[in-house]
Parts: structure tokens; C-alpha cells; sequence
């Protein structure tokens, strides 16, 4: 073992180490594994740029051993995107946040009307929850994230690199909020990366960390989603918001009709208040942020409100200024949840170990109704809503992102495998702005993304299997979420999802960041599964 730096830990994960929502084990090779902590030295920034130069000495171990590596936060992905047969660096400790300074802003954001509490430099392991904590409570002014997941227990670098997209329908995903990033990219490089149509922050900042700047659409748009593969993503810029709070309205049994998916489609606010009785007017204090469509495959008929939809609505409300968030965890009046995961939670206890088809539909039918909770009465914060949630026992979760004009094809072909294969969960459709991230799978304009949560077992994976391979068999083009159940996917599937020019442009980024033989150190077999890691000339 080599002398560590002041700052890097030994870390023994468990053997076989286990995901935050328990849906694979995974081994580590013994003693190649680090934990990463903050060692004082004299000032917030210094402690930075020292753990710079330790991911650096990381990456120059790991070369000189050749031993791959991970960086990793909460665990929280579903799929293996973050494995490696070497180590996993514990980047959890890691929660230091700067704000900046007008005089770090370079003269064209501030051009925008942009000011200094606009952005926020966040460290890699910094979890959601705790930078909705600094952001609501503690700042001054007061402040939110633009955009967040269904709950807040990933840290912000895990969130942004498999895509996490949450429900802001015309904001973006997660990382469509992130306007710079560090990235120590070999054992004695690491850069600062923006777009050089978005220039965010001054040369004099970049120096103060000790790095070179590259502002690149492309570069960016490639580096922002790529699950750990292009370095050690070390620090990200993030825009925020004034605080603001959000106003739940939740509409049920409503009829599945024609009218409706048109107006979804078209984004129409107007033709979907003709159809939602209650659904509020549009104005200065009152904006549409979140949009999403619950559907109990068991119960469904188009036409018949008896057997419709349930529409869950957030609006974007003024935040007064005496308002206090409260980020204590809440009593549930279930002791499962009361939302789609309480749903499925209550099914796998009541099947148990063995899914039997035959009472998979009655199960979800009788707790569907009962789980569903009214609309929370008064406007809450992004943090208050988007809590940490775990799933209770052994649950897969999947999703994909389609056009929105594509949802009615879409569930037709949910339901039809429904009908020959019975699912034991529930389906969600949210609806989120398209990316810029050239493998970010929200990459339709208006990207519709379906949930599928349920029972983790094999008759739950083989409906996974086939309604992705029925939407292929009906050529409709889909993409699948980075971080949730996956193991479809192959090097020909990611082509025709994002398109080889697309893919290229990928791996050619990668390659001009990153010398050969840190590439090695950053490639797992979740990338060799995918073909990201062959070399920008070799097209399938």
C-alpha cells in the first residue's frame, strides 16, 4: 500500500458491496478503494484545489497499477453504469459550496442580466438534499435548484451524469441546470469545461483553481452526461433560482381520450384546462413546472373516466417572504409511501417471493386507489416535495424516453404486453425539456419519460424486455435511462438511439480530454457493453 495523501482514505467497501436500493451486489477488487475527505489546510478554496491534486494522485496510482476506477457518491443508480473491476473512489464527504463573486462572472453573463447569486460552484459528493438545505435555509437571499429528481438522496455529480430528469417541463433535466465543469481529467491535468455559447465565469476564476478553460458546445454537451468515464468530476457550476414554491394539483379518473393526447403533445395549456376542471389559469404567479400522468395498467379504458388517468400537476407560486421550509422527514399515513412506490412496496409483500400472474392485477387494482394521496393543500418548496426516498425490498425500476407526440402508441404497446404478460407496478409518464447533452436520453424536444416500476423478478425483467423490444419492433425511437434497469442495452442499440454522429462526437470528446491510458482506467464493462469504449473509427 503507498503512502496516502493527506486526504485519501483506505476504504474497504463491503464484499459484495450492495446498491442504495439493493438490486445488485457487486465486488471490488480488495484494496484498490479510497475514501475522499476534506483535510483543512488554510482556507475553503485551498481545501479544493488540495483535493484536486489527490484525485490526480489517484488517477497517477491507478494508471501506474493499472487498476480501473470509479468515482461514486450515494449509490443510487439501479444499473451497473458506475462498476468497475478495480476501486470505487467514496466522493460522499466531499459537500463543499462556493458562491461567487460579479467579478468571477465574465462580462457576456453578466450582459444576460445574470447576477453573482445566479450560480453556485457545488463539489461532486454534495447530495441534493443537502444543497436544498443551503440553498432554502441557509442563504441569503434565498434560493432553489431549477430542477431536481423524484427524490433528493443522489449527489448532485451522480444526478447530472446518468441524466436524472424529474419533471420540469420546460426547464430540463438535472444537468440541463449545470453551466461549468471541473473534471480532473489525468495524473497532472484536470479542466474547466463551459460552453463557449454560454460563457458563465471569468479566466481569473479559472486560474484561482488551477485550471486550463475550454469553452466548447461540443465538449460540454458530451462531458456533462457520461457516467464517470471522462475523469473525476470534481466541481459543478449550477444555476439557480429565487426561491419559489410549488402548487400541487392532482386530477383523477380522467378520460384517456384523443383530445387529450393532442393536448399533451402540442404542450397546449389552454386545451389541457378545457379538460381539467380545476386546473388554474396561467399567469404571472401561477406557471405550469411539472407535469405527470399515473395509469394502473389493470384499470385502464380509454374514453371511460370510470377506468382513466391520474394527472398530477406542480405550479411554479410566489415564495412570501416569512415562509420557512421544513425539511424534517414527514410521518406517511401508510407504512409504505404514498405514491407509486408505496404501491408496488405493498404488492411485493402481498405476493412475496414468487409473482404469480394470476393475482398480480386484483393486487394492484385494490392499492392503487388507496395509495394515491390528495393534493398536498399548500404550496411547498422544491425541497419539501422532492424528498429521499428508498424503495422497500427488492424493486426494479425502469425507464424511457419517447417524443411526446408518441404517447399513444407508446401505452398501446405497454398495454399489449400487459395483456400477454401482467406487470406487477404501476406506469408514470413525465414530461421534461429535450437536452443538449449528446448521449442525454431526455433528447426529444419535449421529451415524454415512462416509468416502470415493480416487483424486481424475472417476469418483471422480461416485461421490461418486451415492451422495449415491441417499441423497436414498431420502429418507434426510444432511449433508456442511464442510471435506472438497462440491460438491454448494447453497442447497436445505443447507435440507433442516439445516431453514430452523435456517438462519435461522444467518444471523440472523450479521446481528445483524456490520453490513452487514463481512458483505460476509466473504461468499465457497463461502456464495453455499450461499444463507448471503441476508439471514434470503429462504427458498428
Amino acid at each position: 500500500m503507498p503512502v496516502l495523501p493527506n486526504g485519501i482514505l483506505s476504504y474497504s467497501p463491503a464484499d459484495p458491496w450492495e446498491n442504495a436500493h439493493q438490486n445488485f451486489t457487486h465486488h471490488f477488487k480488495p484494496g484498490a478503494s479510497y475514501d475522499l475527505a476534506i483535510a483543512s489546510v488554510e482556507t475553503r478554496l485551498a481545501d479544493y484545489n488540495a483535493m484536486t491534486a489527490n484525485m490526480q494522485w489517484l488517477i497517477g496510482n491507478a494508471i501506474a497499477t493499472s487498476t480501473p476506477i470509479r468515482a461514486m457518491g450515494n449509490n443510487w443508480s439501479f444499473s451497473q453504469v458506475a462498476m468497475c473491476d478495480g476501486g470505487t473512489i467514496n466522493t460522499k464527504r466531499l459537500n463543499l459550496i462556493f458562491p461567487l463573486g460579479n467579478s468571477s462572472l465574465s462580462p457576456a453573463y453578466l450582459a444576460t442580466g445574470r447576477v453573482k447569486e445566479d450560480v453556485l460552484l457545488v463539489q461532486c459528493g454534495t447530495t441534493i438534499s443537502y444543497l436544498n438545505d443551503t440553498l432554502e435555509i441557509r442563504s441569503n437571499p434565498r434560493r432553489c435548484i431549477r430542477a431536481s429528481g423524484g427524490s433528493n438522496g443522489q449527489t448532485i455529480a451522480g444526478a447530472t451524469s446518468t441524466g436524472t430528469h424529474g419533471g420540469a417541463l420546460f426547464t430540463g433535466a438535472v444537468h440541463d441546470t449545470v453551466v461549468g465543469l471541473h473534471i480532473v481529467t489525468g495524473a497532472d491535468k484536470h479542466v474547466w469545461l463551459e460552453r463557449a455559447s454560454y460563457p458563465v465565469v471569468t479566466d481569473e476564476f479559472v486560474a484561482a483553481l488551477g485550471e486550463t478553460a475550454i469553452r466548447d458546445d461540443e465538449m460540454f454537451n458530451a462531458a456533462i452526461v457520461s457516467f464517470g468515464s471522462f475523469g473525476i468530476i470534481h466541481g459543478m457550476l449550477l444555476e439557480t433560482e429565487p426561491l419559489f414554491l410549488l402548487q400541487e394539483f392532482r386530477f383523477d379518473n380522467i378520460a384517456y381520450t384523443q383530445a387529450l393526447t393532442d393536448a399533451i403533445g402540442n404542450v397546449d395549456k389552454d386545451a389541457l384546462r378545457a379538460l381539467l376542471p380545476g386546473m388554474p389559469e396561467e399567469s404571472d404567479t401561477m406557471k405550469l413546472y411539472h407535469l405527470e400522468i399515473n395509469i394502473n395498467p389493470f384499470s385502464f379504458e380509454k374514453d371511460n373516466p370510470a377506468k382513466g388517468i391520474y394527472v398530477r400537476t406542480f405550479y411554479k407560486v410566489p415564495c412570501p417572504a416569512d415562509y420557512v421550509p421544513n425539511h424534517d422527514p414527514l410521518p406517511s399515513t401508510t407504512p409504505y409511501g404514498e405514491d407509486l412506490n408505496g404501491i408496488i412496496s405493498q404488492v411485493l409483500d402481498a405476493v412475496g417471493p414468487a409473482v404469480d400472474s394470476k393475482i398480480i392485477g386484483p393486487l394492484v387494482n385494490g392499492f392503487f386507489k388507496s395509495v394515491l394521496r390528495a393534493a398536498t393543500p399548500e404550496p411547498k418548496t422544491i425541497g419539501e416535495i422532492f424528498r429521499v426516498s428508498r424503495f422497500r425490498g427488492q424493486i426494479a425500476s425502469a425507464a424511457f424516453a419517447v417524443d411526446v407526440k408518441e404517447i399513444p402508441a407508446v401505452l398501446d404497446a405497454i398495454l399489449a404486453v400487459n395483456a400477454a404478460q401482467p406487470f406487477a407496478g404501476g406506469i408514470a409518464f413525465r414530461f421534461v425539456k429535450g437536452t443538449q447533452a449528446k448521449i442525454g436520453f431526455t433528447k426529444f424536444a419535449t421529451t415524454c419519460v415512462v416509468e416502470m416500476d415493480g416487483v424486481d423478478a424475472d417476469v418483471t425483467r422480461s416485461f421490461f424486455t418486451a415492451v422495449w423490444t415491441k417499441l423497436e419492433s414498431l420502429s418507434l425511437p426510444y432511449t433508456l435511462h442511464w442510471g435506472k434497469l438497462n440491460f438491454i442495452l448494447n453497442e447497436q442499440r445505443v447507435q440507433n438511439m442516439y445516431g453514430a454522429d452523435k456517438v462519435n462526437s461522444w467518444k471523440k470528446c472523450r479521446e481528445t480530454l483524456l490520453d490513452a491510458a487514463t481512458r483505460a482506467v476509466f473504461t468499465n464493462g457497463f461502456m464495453q457493453q455499450c461499444g463507448l469504449d471503441k476508439p471514434v473509427s470503429v462504427i458498428a
